[in-house]
């Protein structure tokens, strides 16, 4: 019997900017593939808890060059889409908030959600229905011819067959359970597993505005990469310039003219690198949104540096414990295994039942009253172990759901507690960034001066190249790191689609 499986780990893995997009990704979405469903109907007795997935943080140990992992990765729901607009020359543009609203029509895991949502109430009602009365109608003409000595009326001057003969009968059956625990409890189980099916349906949803949002600020990033290593090599191309007149002139050694040369074609290694970075991850948010990897899109980049409004990691411990849908779905899921125990020790009580059928029946233009009423009892006396084990297996399985339960409510609060100190961090993280990308472009504009003015060698303009180069990089991943840990704070605290809205606003 598959179970969900659930690993502790940390959720600053989204903020740390040497893990590619599909890795972050993977792990808050591959989870999905681990979550599975144990389900079962009225009519087989088994206990049945119907769900979607619910994501977990696991380990995320992703290599993406290893084949069987790609192969994972494709079947995780949550990285896929259903695409259903034609490709098109012209760019689609796209902000954060229209992005995530055609991630949670399209995306497959919500789709997949939705689908075993309306399937958990199809059992729910499947399980009313055996609680409610049964009425059928039949309408029949027989001909029948009855053998005498197979009944043992082999008398002498009679004979042996009735011969041929032929009646109708027309009538209406109904069946009505009257008390039946059994049946009772297994349909309250079934509501129950349907409203854990929905809140995992709402959670799903969570999951994919983390999902879309990291992307969508993934490519965010990337153009800001693409842009500086743009500029970059601008400069490092009126460097080399510069170098080579000096060194026509005899003003500086050969040797800088080739350092020139080297850090020019360095820029432009970076350049190609950042473009097929980004263009990849353009492909990324397309398979998340129910695009075309061919289609051109353009998206609105001007995500403003915003804080989060006051809040208090108190506050929001407090408030996810009542948000969170995966919770609330895991609340709901123990009580249906509850009900369900109550249902397996239910099979050792009494039924009753009651079965009716009327119509009229006969034969050429003679048709009379017909009627059957039937009201029984039904006591199970010898079961052979049967009901003990179908209650021993619930009571296990009540047992694991409860157990689940509470870790999960200590989950909650250690997921709300890790974003919050991601976000803290990664807010202090910007504005050092914002400090060292300033006085790195201050420092290298006066090497640049003192390298034309012949005060400095080329070593210092380079250097100076490298650490704008590297305060370029950290102002990017810190204002990356700042946009996604405020995603996983909304996550973390059940709120995604309305914090991404609030937080993210233009």
């Amino acid at each position: 019997m598959p179970v969900r499986l659930r690993a502790i780990d940390s959720m600053s893995v989204f903020t740390d900017p040497r893990l590619s997009l599909v890795n972050r990704l993977a792990f808050w979405a591959a989870v999905s593939l681990l979550a599975s469903v144990v389900s079962a109907s009225a009519q087989n007795g088994t206990t049945g808890i119907y769900s979607v997935p619910t994501p977990r943080p696991i380990n995320p140990a992703t290599n993406t060059t290893n084949p069987s992992t790609l192969a994972g990765q494709r079947q995780n729901p949550f990285l896929g889409s259903t695409p259903v607009d034609p490709i098109t020359g012209v760019p689609l543009s796209f902000s954060l908030a229209t992005a995530i609203e055609r991630g949670l029509r399209y995306n497959l895991g919500g789709i997949d959600a939705m689908t075993t949502s309306s399937a958990a109430r199809a059992a729910r009602l499947g399980a009313l229905s055996l609680l409610l009365p049964t009425i059928t109608a039949r309408a029949a003409k027989v001909y029948e011819e009855l053998s005498l000595r197979e009944v043992g009326l082999d008398i002498p001057g009679l004979p042996a067959s009735t011969g041929s003969f032929g009646f109708a009968d027309v009538r209406v059956f109904a069946t009505q359970s009257i008390y039946n625990g059994e049946l009772r409890y297994q349909y309250r189980a079934a509501a129950a597993v349907a409203r854990a099916s929905d809140f995992n349906a709402k959670d799903a949803r969570d999951v994919v505005v983390f999902a879309v949002g990291s992307a969508y600020l993934q490519i965010v990033a990337g153009a800001a990469r693409l842009d500086t290593a743009t500029a970059q090599l601008a400069s490092a191309a009126e460097l080399d310039r510069l170098a080579h007149d000096r060194v026509t002139s005899e003003l500086a050694p050969e040797i800088d003219s080739l350092h020139a040369q080297v850090e020019r074609q360095s820029a432009e290694q970076r350049v190609i690198t950042a473009r097929n970075e980004l263009e990849k991850d353009r492909a990324t948010l397309a398979r998340l949104i129910g695009l075309s990897v061919d289609q051109p899109i353009v998206i609105d980049r001007d995500v403003p540096y915003r804080p989060v409004p006051d809040l208090t990691e108190a506050s929001l411990q407090s408030t996810s414990l009542q948000a969170r849908a995966d919770l609330a779905a895991a609340g709901a899921e123990a009580e249906a295994a509850a009900l369900n125990v109550r249902a397996k020790r239910a099979q050792a009580h009494p039924t009753v039942g009651v079965t009716a059928d009327y119509g009229r029946g006969g034969d050429r233009g003679h048709f009379d009253q017909v009627y059957t009423v039937v009201a029984g009892v039904s006591v199970p006396i010898y079961t052979g172990g049967r009901i003990g084990a179908d209650v021993a297996e619930a009571e296990s399985e009540l047992a694991r759901k409860r157990a689940e339960y509470e870790d999960l409510k200590g989950r909650v609060a250690y997921d709300v507690h890790v974003a919050w100190l991601d976000l803290t961090a990664s807010q202090s993280s910007v504005t050092v960034a914002h400090q060292n990308k300033t006085l790195a472009d201050r420092a290298l504009a006066q090497a640049q001066d003192r390298y034309a003015n012949g005060v400095a060698n080329y070593l210092e303009v380079v250097q100076s190249q490298e650490t704008v180069a590297q305060a370029s990089e950290n102002l990017i991943a810190s204002l990356y790191a700042f946009n996604v840990a405020k995603l996983a704070l909304a996550r973390a605290a059940g709120n995604a689609e309305a914090g991404a809205k609030e937080w993210f606003a233009q």
